[in-house]
């Protein structure tokens, strides 16, 4: 079983500057059964969203139009843990960066998206506890 299965709504915010990209995205979570409150397309808008709507998950773009997905959870991290996960078409550049994130590489499919999901909010939960 999932761990996203044991919990009843996940509230995702969704950081992600290409519109399609994040449409698609929103539609995989709903139809996981999960709310996606809020998305996000540049730096500063992830950081306001993630404060205003203090998401259990995190789903973000490497790579932001206007600022970095990378530099975006960073912040918002400092204000305490949240599980994430990136989306990328380059992770090793984002792993170079941060070793231990979760990054799904572009393009993905549900399953990879599911298992990440998965894998994010398992090493979320050691911070939470």
């Amino acid at each position: 079983m999932r761990i996203y299965e044991l919990m009843k709504v996940l509230r995702v915010l969704v950081i992600e500057d290409d519109a399609l990209i994040a449409m698609l995205l929103s539609e995989l979570l709903a139809g996981m059964g999960h709310d996606v409150c809020a998305t996000a397309a540049t730096e500063g808008d992830a950081v306001i969203a993630a404060t205003c709507h203090r998401p259990d998950l995190m789903i973000v773009d490497a790579r932001l139009g206007r600022g970095s997905g990378v530099s975006a959870v960073e912040e918002i991290l400092r204000a305490g843990p949240v599980a994430h996960l990136f989306i990328s078409g380059d992770a090793e550049k984002v792993q170079t960066r941060q070793p231990d994130a979760v990054v799904v590489r572009k393009p993905f499919r549900e399953a990879e998206l599911a298992r990440a999901i998965d894998t994010a909010l398992a090493a979320a939960l050691p911070a939470q506890a």
